[in-house]
């Protein structure tokens, strides 16, 4: 483990101490914990061979949660393939303002969610989960992005709780009437592709990354079109770039129907989670 970490480290494979963990434990049949309750434990000539193999797949950039098959993700362990984005951490701040917002204030203790581009339905599980007399509707584009998140929450144990839909972008809810209206849509502008890593353009879905020259196309269309679908009181949250803090108040300020924008910091102190109010 420290040879291997030592190795991503000098190849520049992100966060190489717990990409090893990954890897190794994924390879071994264990939790992460268990490989340090167990350090003493020999490994068969067939689990280093597979070892190895991941650990040359991993420096070669492909993502350590792609070779697994799953993502750690608001202390679940998501299924991932290459049709779905990996889970990243700053979509938690979105997750935990929805939560905390559901329970504090009244009438949105039951609310009908719809959450836009689910990917691996990572949002919208993880409120499923923990507002319990919520109803998600979770849509996709994407079919195979759909029976990857259809998977994951079977095995949350949230399926009663969520409905998934094939369609682009609000097309499969434009007859709803929500409390909440969330999404992770693609937002990284052309300019800013020309900069993202390896591990991110190669391997993985343009089509969930990419928004246009300015990074705005699917942003803009979420907050111009959303007001109709949303109840008063609602509110709508999407995830953006930092760089789109000014430009996304903008849109909501002249979207109509909308009030109190403002923009929640992420766990870096990233500007990135736009919250609007229904007017």
């Amino acid at each position: 483990m420290a040879w291997t970490a030592r190795h991503l480290t000098r190849k520049g494979v992100d966060h190489p101490r717990r990409a090893t963990e990954m890897l190794l434990a994924h390879v071994l049949g264990v939790d992460r914990l268990k490989l340090y309750m167990d350090p003493d434990r020999p490994a068969s000539e067939l689990e280093r061979a597979t070892f190895r193999e991941l650990v040359e797949r991993a420096v070669a950039h492909e993502p350590v949660d792609y070779l697994i098959g799953k993502s750690p993700f608001f202390s679940m362990m998501l299924a991932v393939t290459p049709d779905v984005l990996i889970p990243r951490p700053s979509t938690e701040t979105l997750i935990e303002h929805v939560i905390q917002h559901a329970r504090r204030i009244p009438g949105f203790n039951s609310p009908t969610i719809a959450d836009i581009g689910t990917g691996s339905g990572a949002i919208a599980i993880a409120l499923a989960k923990h507002i319990p007399h919520s109803r998600v509707i979770a849509t996709d584009l994407c079919d195979k992005a759909l029976d990857v998140a259809r998977a994951n929450a079977r095995s949350m144990g949230v399926s009663d709780q969520i409905e998934f839909r094939q369609g682009d972008l609000l097309e499969p809810v434009e007859h709803e009437r929500l409390r909440y209206l969330v999404s992770n849509p693609p937002y990284i502008g052309d300019d800013e592709w020309k900069r993202v890593a390896p591990n991110v353009k190669d391997y993985e879905p343009a089509s969930a990354l990419r928004g246009g020259a300015d990074g705005l196309r699917y942003l803009r269309v979420l907050i111009e079109r959303a007001r109709p679908l949303l109840e008063h009181p609602g509110q709508l949250v999407l995830e953006a770039a930092a760089s789109h803090e000014k430009q996304l108040l903008r849109l909501a300020e002249s979207a109509g129907g909308l009030a109190n924008a403002h923009v929640l910091a992420d766990h870096d102190s990233l500007p990135r989670v736009l919250v609007c109010d229904t007017v």
